[in-house]
Protein backbone atom coordinates (compact mmCIF):
# COMPACT_ATOMS: atom_id res chain seq x y z
CA UNK A 1 0.00 0.00 0.00
CA UNK A 2 1.22 3.25 -0.71
CA UNK A 3 0.92 6.24 2.49
CA UNK A 4 -0.89 8.93 1.34
CA UNK A 5 -0.47 12.25 3.35
CA UNK A 6 -3.44 15.01 2.78
CA UNK A 7 -1.91 18.01 4.86
CA UNK A 8 -4.42 19.51 6.51
CA UNK A 9 -3.96 23.29 5.36
CA UNK A 10 -4.64 21.55 1.68
CA UNK A 11 -7.54 20.08 2.65
CA UNK A 12 -8.67 23.31 3.72
CA UNK A 13 -8.17 25.22 0.53
CA UNK A 14 -9.13 23.23 -1.39
CA UNK A 15 -12.91 22.96 0.18
CA UNK A 16 -12.09 27.11 0.31
CA UNK A 17 -11.91 27.03 -3.84
CA UNK A 18 -14.46 23.76 -4.35
CA UNK A 19 -16.87 23.46 -1.55
CA UNK A 20 -18.46 20.47 -1.22
CA UNK A 21 -17.24 18.61 -3.97
CA UNK A 22 -13.51 19.90 -3.48
CA UNK A 23 -14.13 17.75 0.44
CA UNK A 24 -15.71 15.06 -1.19
CA UNK A 25 -12.24 14.66 -3.68
CA UNK A 26 -10.13 15.21 -0.74
CA UNK A 27 -11.86 12.36 1.25
CA UNK A 28 -11.29 10.14 -1.98
CA UNK A 29 -7.32 11.14 -2.43
CA UNK A 30 -6.04 8.26 -0.72
CA UNK A 31 -8.11 5.63 -2.58
CA UNK A 32 -7.53 7.94 -5.80
CA UNK A 33 -3.97 8.09 -5.12
CA UNK A 34 -3.84 3.83 -4.54
CA UNK A 35 -5.46 3.51 -8.28
CA UNK A 36 -2.99 5.56 -10.10
CA UNK A 37 -0.05 3.72 -8.35
CA UNK A 38 -1.90 0.27 -9.20
CA UNK A 39 -2.78 1.60 -12.90
CA UNK A 40 0.78 2.75 -13.74
CA UNK A 41 3.05 0.93 -11.55
CA UNK A 42 4.10 3.53 -9.07
CA UNK A 43 5.66 3.68 -5.75
CA UNK A 44 4.21 6.99 -4.58
CA UNK A 45 6.09 9.03 -2.03
CA UNK A 46 5.11 11.78 0.27
CA UNK A 47 3.59 14.77 -1.56
CA UNK A 48 5.76 18.46 -2.67
CA UNK A 49 4.37 21.42 -1.03
CA UNK A 50 0.85 21.54 -2.54
CA UNK A 51 -1.36 24.77 -3.72
CA UNK A 52 -4.37 23.44 -5.38
CA UNK A 53 -3.83 19.58 -6.83
CA UNK A 54 -1.84 16.48 -4.95
CA UNK A 55 1.55 16.32 -6.13
CA UNK A 56 3.71 13.61 -5.48
CA UNK A 57 7.19 11.83 -6.54
CA UNK A 58 6.79 8.46 -7.74
CA UNK A 59 8.98 5.66 -9.03
CA UNK A 60 8.14 3.61 -11.71
CA UNK A 61 8.04 -0.78 -11.84
CA UNK A 62 11.23 -0.26 -13.94
CA UNK A 63 13.19 2.04 -11.44
CA UNK A 64 12.22 5.40 -13.19
CA UNK A 65 11.71 8.33 -11.57
CA UNK A 66 7.92 10.15 -12.20
CA UNK A 67 5.11 12.50 -10.84
CA UNK A 68 1.76 12.08 -10.15
CA UNK A 69 -0.42 14.56 -10.09
CA UNK A 70 -4.46 14.55 -8.82
CA UNK A 71 -6.67 17.48 -9.31
CA UNK A 72 -10.65 17.69 -8.78
CA UNK A 73 -12.04 16.29 -12.16
CA UNK A 74 -13.92 18.44 -14.59
CA UNK A 75 -11.76 21.09 -13.47
CA UNK A 76 -11.08 23.18 -16.76
CA UNK A 77 -7.24 23.87 -15.83
CA UNK A 78 -6.01 20.07 -15.38
CA UNK A 79 -7.28 19.65 -18.94
CA UNK A 80 -6.11 22.69 -20.12
CA UNK A 81 -2.50 21.90 -18.64
CA UNK A 82 -2.47 18.41 -19.78
CA UNK A 83 -2.60 19.44 -23.84
CA UNK A 84 0.01 22.24 -23.24
CA UNK A 85 1.72 19.73 -22.25
CA UNK A 86 1.29 16.91 -24.84
CA UNK A 87 1.63 20.02 -27.35
CA UNK A 88 4.95 20.93 -26.53
CA UNK A 89 6.19 17.30 -26.64
CA UNK A 90 8.74 17.97 -23.64
CA UNK A 91 10.24 21.06 -25.22
CA UNK A 92 10.03 23.90 -23.14
CA UNK A 93 7.90 21.69 -20.40
CA UNK A 94 7.56 18.26 -18.87
CA UNK A 95 6.61 15.34 -20.48
CA UNK A 96 3.42 13.97 -20.22
CA UNK A 97 3.64 10.43 -20.02
CA UNK A 98 0.05 9.45 -19.36
CA UNK A 99 -3.21 10.94 -17.86
CA UNK A 100 -6.94 9.38 -16.93
CA UNK A 101 -8.64 13.30 -16.88
CA UNK A 102 -11.99 11.43 -15.75
CA UNK A 103 -10.14 10.88 -12.55
CA UNK A 104 -7.81 13.80 -12.96
CA UNK A 105 -4.67 12.29 -12.64
CA UNK A 106 -1.81 12.83 -14.88
CA UNK A 107 1.82 10.98 -15.01
CA UNK A 108 4.52 13.71 -15.49
CA UNK A 109 8.32 12.98 -16.35
CA UNK A 110 10.28 14.07 -13.53
CA UNK A 111 12.58 16.78 -13.59
CA UNK A 112 15.99 16.11 -12.07
CA UNK A 113 18.03 17.39 -10.75
CA UNK A 114 15.02 19.87 -10.07
CA UNK A 115 17.16 22.46 -9.03
CA UNK A 116 14.53 25.62 -8.77
CA UNK A 117 15.02 28.93 -10.63
CA UNK A 118 14.23 31.06 -7.62
CA UNK A 119 17.52 29.99 -5.98
CA UNK A 120 19.56 31.36 -9.23
CA UNK A 121 17.32 34.29 -9.40
CA UNK A 122 18.46 35.51 -5.75
CA UNK A 123 22.17 35.27 -6.84
CA UNK A 124 21.99 36.44 -10.27
CA UNK A 125 17.75 37.90 -11.05
CA UNK A 126 19.99 38.81 -14.56
CA UNK A 127 20.66 35.07 -15.58
CA UNK A 128 17.62 34.05 -14.08
CA UNK A 129 15.26 36.21 -16.36
CA UNK A 130 17.40 35.14 -19.37
CA UNK A 131 16.37 31.59 -18.67
CA UNK A 132 12.90 32.41 -18.23
CA UNK A 133 12.98 34.12 -21.79
CA UNK A 134 14.63 30.80 -23.20
CA UNK A 135 11.93 28.61 -21.53
CA UNK A 136 9.14 31.37 -22.84
CA UNK A 137 10.58 31.01 -26.68
CA UNK A 138 10.78 27.58 -26.06
CA UNK A 139 6.93 26.63 -24.99
CA UNK A 140 5.26 29.33 -27.38
CA UNK A 141 4.16 27.83 -30.84
CA UNK A 142 1.10 28.48 -32.77
CA UNK A 143 -1.87 26.27 -32.04
CA UNK A 144 -3.63 25.40 -35.40
CA UNK A 145 -5.94 22.55 -34.23
CA UNK A 146 -8.83 23.46 -32.38
CA UNK A 147 -8.41 23.19 -28.54
CA UNK A 148 -10.23 24.07 -25.70
CA UNK A 149 -7.99 26.21 -24.04
CA UNK A 150 -9.11 29.28 -22.84
CA UNK A 151 -7.77 33.07 -23.93
CA UNK A 152 -6.37 35.71 -22.37
CA UNK A 153 -9.30 38.08 -23.49
CA UNK A 154 -11.60 34.87 -21.37
CA UNK A 155 -9.13 35.54 -18.57
CA UNK A 156 -9.90 39.70 -18.27
CA UNK A 157 -13.28 38.82 -17.45
CA UNK A 158 -12.29 38.15 -14.10
CA UNK A 159 -12.76 42.13 -13.90
CA UNK A 160 -15.99 42.48 -14.88
CA UNK A 161 -16.94 39.31 -12.31
CA UNK A 162 -15.12 41.61 -9.58
CA UNK A 163 -17.68 44.22 -10.63
CA UNK A 164 -20.47 42.03 -9.96
CA UNK A 165 -19.59 40.67 -6.66
CA UNK A 166 -19.01 43.78 -5.03
CA UNK A 167 -22.45 45.78 -6.90
CA UNK A 168 -20.04 47.46 -9.11
CA UNK A 169 -17.44 48.61 -7.11
CA UNK A 170 -13.87 46.84 -6.75
CA UNK A 171 -14.08 45.12 -3.34
CA UNK A 172 -11.34 45.07 -1.53
CA UNK A 173 -9.03 45.30 -4.33
CA UNK A 174 -7.85 49.78 -4.67
CA UNK A 175 -10.04 50.94 -7.33
CA UNK A 176 -7.45 53.31 -8.31
CA UNK A 177 -5.68 50.24 -9.50
CA UNK A 178 -8.25 48.33 -10.59
CA UNK A 179 -9.45 51.03 -12.94
CA UNK A 180 -6.80 51.73 -14.97
CA UNK A 181 -5.87 47.85 -14.98
CA UNK A 182 -8.78 47.02 -16.71
CA UNK A 183 -8.58 49.53 -19.00
CA UNK A 184 -5.02 48.54 -19.27
CA UNK A 185 -6.27 44.72 -19.93
CA UNK A 186 -8.83 45.45 -22.97
CA UNK A 187 -6.59 48.12 -25.13
CA UNK A 188 -3.73 44.84 -24.73
CA UNK A 189 -6.35 42.69 -25.85
CA UNK A 190 -7.48 44.40 -28.93
CA UNK A 191 -4.22 45.34 -30.16
CA UNK A 192 -2.36 41.51 -29.53
CA UNK A 193 -0.64 40.04 -31.58
CA UNK A 194 -1.21 36.31 -33.29
CA UNK A 195 -2.09 34.29 -30.63
CA UNK A 196 0.47 31.52 -29.53
CA UNK A 197 0.44 27.91 -26.60
CA UNK A 198 1.00 30.26 -23.57
CA UNK A 199 2.60 28.62 -20.31
CA UNK A 200 0.15 30.96 -17.81
CA UNK A 201 2.05 30.99 -14.89
CA UNK A 202 5.79 31.03 -16.17
CA UNK A 203 7.57 31.73 -12.98
CA UNK A 204 10.65 30.92 -11.00
CA UNK A 205 9.06 28.62 -8.63
CA UNK A 206 7.99 26.60 -11.75
CA UNK A 207 10.73 26.23 -13.67
CA UNK A 208 13.67 23.29 -12.56
CA UNK A 209 17.09 22.53 -13.83
CA UNK A 210 16.62 19.11 -16.19
CA UNK A 211 19.68 17.24 -17.13
CA UNK A 212 17.46 16.03 -19.89
CA UNK A 213 16.87 19.91 -21.32
CA UNK A 214 18.12 22.42 -19.47
CA UNK A 215 15.72 24.35 -17.97
CA UNK A 216 12.18 23.34 -17.95
CA UNK A 217 8.74 24.68 -16.69
CA UNK A 218 6.12 22.60 -14.93
CA UNK A 219 2.50 23.21 -14.27
CA UNK A 220 1.46 25.19 -17.18
CA UNK A 221 -2.17 26.35 -16.68
CA UNK A 222 -2.97 26.17 -20.79
CA UNK A 223 -3.63 29.31 -22.65
CA UNK A 224 -4.04 31.36 -25.61
CA UNK A 225 -2.59 34.58 -25.97
CA UNK A 226 0.34 36.91 -27.08
CA UNK A 227 3.60 36.31 -26.18
CA UNK A 228 4.15 39.43 -24.50
CA UNK A 229 1.23 38.18 -21.49
CA UNK A 230 3.36 35.20 -20.17
CA UNK A 231 5.73 37.75 -18.21
CA UNK A 232 2.90 38.62 -16.02
CA UNK A 233 3.49 35.98 -13.42
CA UNK A 234 6.79 36.44 -13.52
CA UNK A 235 7.41 40.01 -12.78
CA UNK A 236 6.05 39.86 -9.22
CA UNK A 237 7.70 36.52 -8.34
CA UNK A 238 9.48 34.83 -6.69
CA UNK A 239 6.63 35.74 -4.46
CA UNK A 240 7.28 37.76 -1.40
CA UNK A 241 10.78 37.70 -1.92
CA UNK A 242 11.50 40.21 -5.05
CA UNK A 243 10.19 42.95 -2.63
CA UNK A 244 12.55 42.37 -0.17
CA UNK A 245 15.48 42.68 -2.43
CA UNK A 246 17.61 45.65 -2.43
CA UNK A 247 15.93 48.37 -4.73
CA UNK A 248 13.19 46.50 -6.49
CA UNK A 249 11.76 48.99 -8.50
CA UNK A 250 14.98 49.15 -10.04
CA UNK A 251 15.06 44.96 -10.59
CA UNK A 252 11.49 45.42 -11.64
CA UNK A 253 12.82 48.20 -14.51
CA UNK A 254 15.15 46.45 -15.54
CA UNK A 255 13.55 42.98 -15.55
CA UNK A 256 11.20 44.83 -17.97
CA UNK A 257 14.32 46.42 -20.32
CA UNK A 258 15.30 42.13 -20.62
CA UNK A 259 12.19 40.83 -21.37
CA UNK A 260 11.24 43.19 -23.69
CA UNK A 261 14.83 42.86 -25.78
CA UNK A 262 14.64 38.97 -25.58
CA UNK A 263 11.14 38.76 -26.66
CA UNK A 264 11.53 41.53 -29.50
CA UNK A 265 8.47 43.51 -27.81
CA UNK A 266 8.38 47.23 -26.78
CA UNK A 267 9.17 47.67 -23.50
CA UNK A 268 6.13 49.74 -22.49
CA UNK A 269 4.02 46.60 -23.60
CA UNK A 270 5.95 44.49 -21.13
CA UNK A 271 5.29 47.28 -18.73
CA UNK A 272 1.49 47.48 -19.21
CA UNK A 273 0.84 43.28 -19.08
CA UNK A 274 3.37 42.87 -15.96
CA UNK A 275 1.19 45.85 -14.19
CA UNK A 276 -2.28 44.57 -15.24
CA UNK A 277 -1.22 41.22 -14.38
CA UNK A 278 -0.15 42.04 -10.99
CA UNK A 279 -3.77 43.45 -10.29
CA UNK A 280 -5.62 40.44 -12.13
CA UNK A 281 -3.32 38.50 -9.37
CA UNK A 282 -5.01 40.30 -6.25
CA UNK A 283 -8.48 40.22 -7.93
CA UNK A 284 -8.29 36.21 -7.91
CA UNK A 285 -7.34 36.34 -3.90
CA UNK A 286 -11.09 37.90 -3.95
CA UNK A 287 -12.67 35.33 -6.38
CA UNK A 288 -11.37 32.37 -4.05
CA UNK A 289 -12.75 34.02 -1.41
CA UNK A 290 -9.63 34.71 0.52
CA UNK A 291 -7.96 37.76 1.22
CA UNK A 292 -6.51 39.86 -0.78
CA UNK A 293 -2.57 39.39 -0.77
CA UNK A 294 -0.82 43.02 -0.50
CA UNK A 295 2.29 41.46 -2.92
CA UNK A 296 0.70 41.57 -6.26
CA UNK A 297 -0.40 45.21 -5.59
CA UNK A 298 2.69 47.14 -4.32
CA UNK A 299 4.15 45.32 -7.19
CA UNK A 300 1.57 46.47 -9.69
CA UNK A 301 2.13 50.07 -7.86
CA UNK A 302 5.69 50.28 -9.00
CA UNK A 303 5.01 49.13 -12.88
CA UNK A 304 2.47 51.64 -12.49
CA UNK A 305 5.06 54.43 -12.05
CA UNK A 306 7.07 52.74 -15.16
CA UNK A 307 8.85 50.13 -13.19
CA UNK A 308 11.51 52.49 -11.82
CA UNK A 309 10.07 53.89 -8.58
CA UNK A 310 9.04 57.64 -9.69
CA UNK A 311 6.04 59.08 -10.94
CA UNK A 312 4.89 57.90 -14.30
CA UNK A 313 3.92 60.62 -16.78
Amino acid sequence: MTAVEVPAEFAQRVAQVWGEPGRQWVDRLPALVEACARRWSLTVGPPFPLSYSYVAPATRADGSPAVVKLGVPGGRELATGAEALRLAGGDGLVRLLDADLAVGALLLERVEPGDRLAVVAAKDDQAATAVLVDVMRRIHRPVLEPSGFPTVADWGQAFVELRERHGGGTGPVPARLVEPAERLYAELVASSAPPVLLHGDLHHDNVLRSTRAGWLAIDPKGLLGEPAFEVGPLLHNPWQDVLTWPDPAQLLARRVDQLAEGLGVDRERVRAWGFAFAVLSAVWFDEDGGPVDPHPLRCAELLASGGRGGPRV
